[in-house]
């Protein structure tokens, strides 16, 4: 779990432009994170930190009416390297992440137990569509190696939440409203979901129930994310309604109405509280 302490994040603009080349790091550790648009990768060949040994991240476009933004997660002994190769073979990605050791102590046995442990993290996180083909196997490291790399994992997982790609952040789970959560509900019509509002969006439990057709209302964009929930088994047909088989995030209150009773709606007035109070009334309060 993501360490919940105070900490000072610093953010490094190589060109001073924000949406270029970005260096990250909390200041306390020795783990550097570097975003690198795609269109920028022979600019990134002239940082020394990218060619390290470490991890990468790939990330596509976060297209609002697909199920999940793809992703793909490797290691190598020279990260920009990698990545440059995967520049010329896959075409999903837009932005990669590099992430190496400020002091040069990882190696290659570092590398492929934080890969395994990112990519084991992610697919239980349920939030990106790995482009991964298969899973690695378990390194075995010593002991003192496996609890610095603990360490450090807690620092990967916030360098990039706080860079705009959450892959390692868990999707909160339907009892974990038990410990202060607000459960909401959107039933009617067939449709029976249970959700909560975060930081992240309206989060729908696993388990909700989803009408099975849209209504001829219905705009394109909710009929192209039920599709693609569909397509990624996130809503598997059951009957005569669909059911969620994972939890999922929607950036919106009314998307997730859309995609569980089937039509427009109003998210903020959709999803409401055992009480009956609706989101907007509840934001207010």
């Amino acid at each position: 779990m993501e360490d919940s302490r105070p900490k000072t994040v610093q953010i490094y603009l190589p060109d001073g432009n924000a949406r270029s080349i970005r260096v990250a790091e909390i200041t306390s550790r020795t783990i550097q994170a570097v975003q690198i648009p795609r269109q920028k990768l022979e600019v990134a060949g002239q940082r020394d930190e990218v060619r390290r040994v470490g991890v990468y991240f790939l990330f596509g476009d976060d297209d609002n009416d697909a199920s999940k933004p793809p992703a793909y997660i490797g290691e190598a002994e020279n990260c920009l390297q990698r990545i440059t190769g995967h520049h010329r073979r896959k075409d999903f990605w837009t932005t990669a992440v590099t992430i190496t050791s400020k002091t040069r102590s990882f190696t290659k046995a570092h590398a492929r137990r934080l890969e395994y442990d990112c990519i084991r993290t992610a697919q239980e996180a349920e939030r990106f569509r790995l482009k991964n083909t298969q899973m690695p196997a378990e390194p075995h490291i010593p002991e003192t190696m496996l609890a610095e790399l603990r360490d450090n994992f807690g620092t990967i997982q916030t360098l990039l939440s706080m860079l705009g790609y959450p892959i390692l952040d868990p999707i909160p789970k339907e009892e974990d409203t038990d410990d202060g959560g607000t459960k909401l509900y959107c039933e009617g019509n067939g449709a029976e979901a249970t959700g909560e509002y975060t930081e992240d969006g309206l989060v729908v439990f696993e388990g909700s129930i989803a009408r099975l057709e849209t209504q001829p209302s219905a705009s394109e964009t909710i009929e192209r994310r039920r599709e693609n929930l569909r397509d990624d088994g996130v809503l598997e047909q059951e009957g005569d309604h669909l059911v969620f088989r994972e939890n999922h995030v929607f950036n919106s209150p009314s998307a997730a109405v859309g995609v569980v009773m089937g039509r427009n709606g109003n998210g903020w007035y959709g999803w409401k509280d055992k009480d009956g109070q609706n989101l907007h009334e509840l934001e207010r309060q």
